[in-house]
């Protein structure tokens, strides 16, 4: 059955369940609406053990002599579990890697975690949809293919390096489903000593890492089907069951999809995931295991615009209507990918836990990409390119580690030790044509690929790189002053060795291996509960170059490249609503090329930096009763202090918004209930277009709205949803990454209906 059927058929289920017999709409009484508000859809305390799970819904005392009143009852709380259920929910803390898992109010870092309820109210078929929502992160797009890549405090964060399940390595490289996860986490700032080196390199600015679906405390049967403008249909299946004696074992499935037209003319996309998670616990130890699978097409895609052969001075081109299309009919890419994770924790007695993780993926992506060059940005002029590409991946990844609680008189120590390993081999093949084709982003035309010049076999592609990458932690977080002061220091030793490969023949070409260590220290003040001061220094790493044979200093090999982050903040959580504001500044070298005196000869060396400074104020809960906001504001100062040309020191980075804003809103309207109002707002600051700073791309906002209503069919919970994205269509320039232009997203039209069976 395709997924635009799956769509159809369940929106046959709900007319077969309202056909049944009457629709009924239940209000909430009084005494419920209180309780839905005062308790914030808060997690259960251990959702792994029943014994151990409070109910968010108020139940019914005794039973009422009246049969009535108490079917209306019982359907009320209905309705507020569902509604409870569907709300955003925006929490503080996460996964903290060598930290483990924590609150946000008790570590010296900024971190967020977003929950499934929020992906699946806004149809979110990528995890860029999602991060639309984060008033810190900015999405681009990759070189020359529909690659989502993520902007935090200034810095890139590549597919590659996002992690499920606190490990690198696993996720699906290009584009990622976001159905079957739980939470999406971002953390803030440089995170080496947490998680290790990122194999792909970025990660300097924030992380994100994704949470797996699994087994719930209370049973879900939910089917889902959905529609987004022009043409797309698609639909969810989410089933979770817990069993056997005190229900430790448990079984969660996903399945959801969509195919159809995009909004973007000639464009269509299509996507498939599947994901089945097994769990299971005692008193002293959890074992979980997922593995999952997932497609992701494009065909006639609208590709990024190169613009770095454009004269310095000239400004970024007009925006197009914002569902032109200059890309190629022929275009297309094929993403598949084979995934999952292994998960055991041991507590040996109250003080000790050991855990050990392990987690691989095989990859497989197809492609032929059209790519504009462009030459003028005033008549929007240039050439257009043609790159076939095949790539399979396979990558294992490997975390263990202890956990032990101990006490030195008035200090209360959190001792973590352990280490990681990720092993990653490419391979690859390459088709390209040597001469582009005149184009036009105002007025494109299509054309054959002419694909002569060749590297690899397309059939059978060989390796091109193996990268190996394994670290040691170590830390003590000392506590004291009845917990009003944590103390965090520690360090990660990580080494990296790579290994590249010429396309064809698969002859060594370049050899890497180096080491370096990681320090971190953060420290956590409350000074009344309910607030946290903070303050931490900490690193990223990536690897270092090796030097090409067209430099003098040809095969040197440089040391990792380490990036400092110093941050300082303040946060305040009371459950229903935290708020934070952070000051940081990250200082990152990079590779630059310089004259070798006046020999005529160039020389590469690692004396690039840039250095990032900013702002972040964030809020998310309940402001009122039945109205929440999950937003901030981002204030980034990003400058070339050692460039490559002298002339563009002090000049703003390429690409990075003086200022990004977000605000989220949903309103629980009182005399329609279960009817909930959603408004969105997203807002970018300019964006420098070139590193002399002579052109810039303009500010824009967009604007989205929604509705949701959440009702009874016969004793079952239907919620539908109505979203309209970039309200009034609006025209915009999205970003320029580096040399990559990006055209914003048109108006879309999404609508979307759930049943609770």
């Amino acid at each position: 059955m395709s997924f635009r059927a799956l769509c159809l058929n369940t929106l046959c289920v709900s007319a077969l369940l309202s056909g049944v017999g009457p629709v009924r709409f239940f209000a909430l009484s009084a005494a419920h609406a209180q309780d839905g508000t005062a308790q914030n859809v808060a997690p259960a305390k251990n959702a792994a053990n029943p014994k151990h799970t409070t109910s968010p819904v108020a139940q019914s005392s005794a039973p009422s002599q009246v049969a009535a009143p108490v079917v209306a009852g019982k359907e009320e709380d209905l309705v507020v579990k569902a509604s409870r259920n569907n709300r955003m929910y925006v929490s503080s803390g996460g996964d903290l890697g060598a930290l483990g898992h924590k609150k946000g109010l008790d570590v010296p870092f900024n971190i967020r975690s977003y929950n499934a309820s929020l992906i699946l109210n806004q149809q979110s078929q990528t995890l860029g949809d999602v991060l639309l929502n984060d008033p810190t992160v900015r999405t681009t797009t990759g070189y020359g293919n529909y690659a989502q890549l993520f902007q935090i405090r200034g810095f890139t964060l590549y597919g590659d390096d996002i992690a499920i399940d606190g490990l690198y390595g696993v996720t699906p490289r290009q584009l990622v489903s976001p159905q079957l996860y739980e939470s999406v986490q971002v953390l803030n700032g440089a995170s080496a000593f947490l998680n290790g080196a990122a194999p792909g390199g970025s990660a300097i600015g924030g992380n994100v890492n994704l949470i797996s679906k699994r087994a719930a405390a209370t049973d879900i049967t939910r089917v889902t089907g959905d529609y987004t403008s022009s043409a797309q249909g698609g639909g969810a299946v989410d089933i979770s069951r817990r069993f056997g004696q005190d229900r430790a074992y448990g079984f969660r499935f996903n399945a959801a999809g969509m195919d159809g037209e995009t909004p973007i003319d000639g464009e269509r996309r299509a996507d498939i995931a599947l994901g089945g998670a097994f769990d299971w616990h005692n008193d002293d130890t959890r074992i979980n295991m997922n593995m999952n699978y997932q497609k992701q097409q494009v065909f006639g895609g609208r590709s990024a615009i190169i613009v770095s052969s454009l004269a310095t001075g000239m400004p970024a081109p007009l925006p197009t209507s914002p569902s032109k299309n200059w890309g190629q009919r022929w275009a297309y890419t094929d993403l598949s990918y084979l995934f999952g994770t292994m998960g055991i924790e041991h507590d040996f007695g109250k003080n000790v836990t050991v855990y050990g993780k392990f987690g691989a993926q095989s990859g497989n992506e197809m492609g032929n990409y059209a790519t504009t060059t462009l030459t003028n940005s005033r008549t929007g002029a240039g050439t257009v390119g043609a790159m076939a590409t095949a790539y399979n991946v396979m990558n294992e990844a490997t975390q263990a580690g202890v956990r032990a609680h101990v006490e030195t008189g008035f200090i209360k120590h959190e001792i973590n030790a352990g280490g990681s390993a990720i092993w990653e081999e490419s391979d690859s093949a390459y088709a390209m044509s040597l001469v582009g084709v005149s184009g036009n982003i105002y007025n494109p035309t299509q054309f054959t690929p002419n694909e002569t010049y060749a590297r690899g076999n397309m059939s059978d592609p060989g390796r091109v790189s193996w990268n190996k990458l394994y670290s040691l932690f170590l830390s003590d977080t000392m506590t004291f002053w009845h917990d009003r002061i944590s103390l965090t220091g520690g360090f990660r030793y990580q080494d990296i060795l790579s290994n590249s490969y010429a396309y064809g023949s698969g002859e060594m070409q370049t050899h890497y291996n180096s080491s370096a260590f990681s320090p971190v220290i953060g420290l956590v003040i409350h000074p009344v509960k309910h607030v946290a001061v903070y303050f931490n220094r900490i690193q990223g790493l990536s690897a270092g170059s090796v030097v090409g044979s067209t430099y003098v200093n040809a095969g040197q090999v440089f040391a990792p490249y380490e990036s400092t982050q110093y941050e300082v903040g303040a946060k305040y959580d009371i459950g229903r609503f935290s708020a934070g504001v952070a000051f940081y500044q990250t200082s990152m070298p990079y590779g630059v090329v310089e004259a070798y005196g006046n020999t005529g000869q160039l020389l590469y060396s690692q004396n690039g930096q840039e250095r990032n400074r900013g702002m972040e104020l964030t809020f998310n809960g309940e402001i009122i009763r039945g109205l929440r906001f999950n937003g901030g504001l981002t204030l980034i100062d990003a400058k070339q202090v050692r460039a490559a040309s002298e002339d563009n020191n002090g000049k703003t980075a390429i690409g990075v918004p003086n200022y990004t804003i977000n605000g989220n809103l949903e309103y629980d309207v009182p005399f329609v209930k279960g009817l909930t109002l959603v408004g969105r707002v997203i807002s970018t600051g300019k964006q420098q277009f070139n590193n002399a700073n002579s052109a810039h791309l303009p500010a824009w906002s967009r604007f989205d709205l929604g509705a949701r209503y959440t009702f009874l069919v016969r004793g079952k919970a239907l919620t539908t949803r109505f979203e309209v994205d970039n309200v009034g269509n609006q025209r915009y320039w999205a970003s320029v990454y580096q040399s990559n232009l990006i055209m914003g997203d048109p108006e879309t039209f999404k609508f979307s209906i759930t049943a609770d069976l």
